[in-house]
């Protein structure tokens, strides 16, 4: 469980801590890479004995999460993380004056995470999921210098193209789980009939267009828009192998005529984008289009219902083709440009990458004893003795002529020409390409034992196949040493540069369509926004402010009514002041006065008055006391 864990959280946490941190990206990345290198190599080593690791976390209902080692995904997680590494170590050279190291090795290191999720995956929700992730990542990692002209546009093409092929996945992946009642892969592999046939043919979709295969391979020249590490990445064990891991997954499930279907679109891809890289004029897009030609064979190997041979070719590729990446971008680091007119006498420049480019080069034409050698070796044999040999074998042996021309006319040309004084040297450059090139060269010692531990031995073919292999492989190279492309493709020429559309290509077929309907949607959008929704907001409002203004009425009115009560108590509360408090008051001022003027009435001055007035009074007073004890 814990180096399940290692092996995926560990480039993803140092992906997001670059990102947060902006500091020593370079170092940050690395350490992540190392530890998941680890993580893959301690699960490389447990699976070993024949016995999965597994991890199972909650998610829906009955729908849990699956990690799945098994000697087949933990082979690729190893894969994954092993030319990871090499790319990050030659990309900390590569990069060192980028102002953008930080989101450069921050989504570097969340597209390795998100590709191991996917190899490791064990039920389709978590397949889809990390298929998602590196479809997102890669639209990323292609746009990286999005300021540069036509970048901006090579990302979108990549990713309209490739999540076109994308809903194949989805409606395989929702029929099997609807059939199987699980979302294990491995319990959905038991699939047969009609049920199958359909998911495989869906399932092929899904893969032409991640693998860049027939009518889809367009994108895959023009996603070079991206940095050289990121373009090594995606085109040896990550975004483009995607598509082959998948078929090589699901192959138990497929049935004849899904097999066939398959066996067809690689032949066709190996021949046809073989062609455009015989045709191209940009060292980069040679090799990309090498890299759908080569998933074109691998693809053959799984139409010959072995894909076992497929699984090592994909591992000998992934070498090689980060390699010849790597060595390109040593060469476009010095001539600042990865035209073929440009880079002729790029190699006499650097000796030491020409030579190790040349042995990649020559291992990818399956000269012995390098890796390709057995691994196509493996494809002819399938082919040979597949009951379409008819078809499969022909399209395999152009395919592997094809290599050899191609790989031929690079070397040509890095080595003819006028030597240039170099840039700077590029040691963590060399030393990320110098071990891929290792392997490149020595992979093929370890195919015997891998295919015992994956429990699947290939045929012995005999002499026949190693000797058309190598016949293919020398012919191929002397024809592209020799003749220049124009002489070898003749009509075809143009056509093969222009990428051999069809009815205007996928641009016409797809892309246009595809941003003409976004447009639609964006107008149909805009139009529900302005009439529904702000409509509807403007509705709403003005009904809110006609409610507002009735209720203002209301408080208006009571208002009015409570200050018109308040008025009338007041002129009452003034006519009582003034017609009855002030009447009495004012009254018994009057009579006070009145009677006090009487009361002065009777004190005139006169003595004999007085005295007369006082012995009435004292009569008086006399008369009450002894009238008194008659009435109390």
């Amino acid at each position: 469980m814990i180096w399940l864990a290692l092996t995926i959280l560990a480039p993803l946490g140092a992906g997001l801590t670059a990102l947060a941190l902006r500091r020593a990206p370079e170092a940050i990345a690395l350490i992540g890479a190392a530890l998941g290198l680890a993580g893959a190599i301690a699960l490389f080593a447990g699976v070993a004995g024949g016995t999965d690791i597994t991890a199972s976390l909650p998610f829906l209902p009955d729908l849990p999460i699956r990690l799945v080692a098994s000697p087949l995904t933990a082979t690729l997680a190893l894969v994954v993380a092993t030319v990871a590494a090499m790319v990050l170590t030659y990309a900390a050279g590569y990069m060192a004056q980028n102002p953008e190291r930080p989101r450069f090795f921050g989504t570097m290191l969340m597209f390795v995470a998100a590709m191991q999720l996917l190899v490791l995956s064990g039920d389709w929700i978590t397949l889809l999921a990390a298929w998602e992730m590196i479809g997102f990542a890669s639209y990323l990692l292609i746009g990286f210098w999005h300021g540069r002209n036509g970048v901006p546009g090579a990302a979108m093409r990549a990713f309209l193209y490739t999540r076109t092929a994308d809903l194949g996945l989805y409606l395989a992946a929702f029929l099997l789980i609807g059939i199987a009642g699980t979302s294990e892969i491995s319990a959905t592999l038991a699939t047969t009939g009609t049920p199958a046939l359909i998911a495989g043919l869906l399932l092929l979709f899904a893969a032409m267009g991640k693998s860049a295969q027939v009518p889809m391979q367009d994108w895959l020249m023009r996603a070079m828009a991206g940095p050289t590490p990121v373009s090594a990445l995606l085109h040896s064990a990550t975004l483009v192998a995607a598509g082959a891991i998948l078929l090589i997954r699901t192959a138990p499930m497929l049935p004849g005529g899904a097999l066939l279907a398959i066996g067809i679109v690689g032949g066709a891809t190996a021949v046809i984008a073989g062609l455009m890289a015989l045709a191209a004029t940009d060292l980069k897009r040679l090799l990309a289009a090498s890299t759908a030609s080569q998933y074109g064979l691998m693809l053959i190997a799984v139409g010959a219902g072995v894909p076992i041979a497929a699984l090592l070719h994909l591992i000998a590729h992934a070498a090689i083709k980060s390699a010849l990446f790597l060595g390109a971008g040593v060469f476009q680091h010095d001539r600042e440009s990865t035209d073929l007119d440009t880079l002729a006498g790029a190699g006499r420049t650097r000796p030491g990458i020409f030579a190790g480019f040349a042995v990649a080069a020559l291992a990818l034409a399956g000269l012995p004893p390098l890796a390709a050698f057995y691994s196509k070796d493996a494809i002819l044999a399938a082919a040979l003795d597949s009951p379409s040999a008819a078809w499969l074998l022909p399209l395999a042996l152009a395919g592997s002529v094809l290599t050899g021309a191609y790989m031929g006319r690079a070397l040509k040309v890095l080595w003819s020409g006028t030597p240039e004084k170099p840039h700077d040297p590029v040691p963590l450059m060399a030393v990320g390409m110098g071990v891929l090139v290792a392997l490149a060269a020595t992979l093929g010692l370890v195919f015997k034992p891998l295919e015992a531990m994956l429990g699947a031995h290939l045929a012995e073919p005999g002499w026949i196949v190693p000797a058309m292999g190598l016949a293919v492989g020398l012919a191929g190279l002397a024809l592209g040493w020799l003749l220049a492309p124009a002489r070898l493709l003749g009509p075809l020429l143009a056509p093969a540069r222009d990428g051999f559309p069809i009815a205007g290509g996928l641009d016409a077929l797809v892309v246009r369509p595809a941003l003409a309907l976004a447009r639609l949607c964006d107008r149909l959008d805009s139009w529900i926004i302005r009439r529904v929704v702000l409509g509807g907001i403007v509705t709403g409002a003005q009904a809110l402010a006609r409610r507002i203004e009735r209720a203002e009425d209301s408080l208006l009115a009571l208002l009015n009514a409570v200050g018109r009560l308040n008025l009338s108590l007041g002129l009452a509360s003034l006519r009582f002041d003034r017609d009855t408090i002030d009447r009495a008051i004012f009254g018994l001022v009057d009579r006070t006065i009145a009677l006090g003027t009487r009361a002065r009435r009777l004190q005139s001055g006169l003595i004999h008055r007085e005295m007369a007035l006082t012995v009435a009074g004292i009569a008086l007073v006399t008369g009450v006391l002894l009238a008194a004890p008659f009435y109390f």
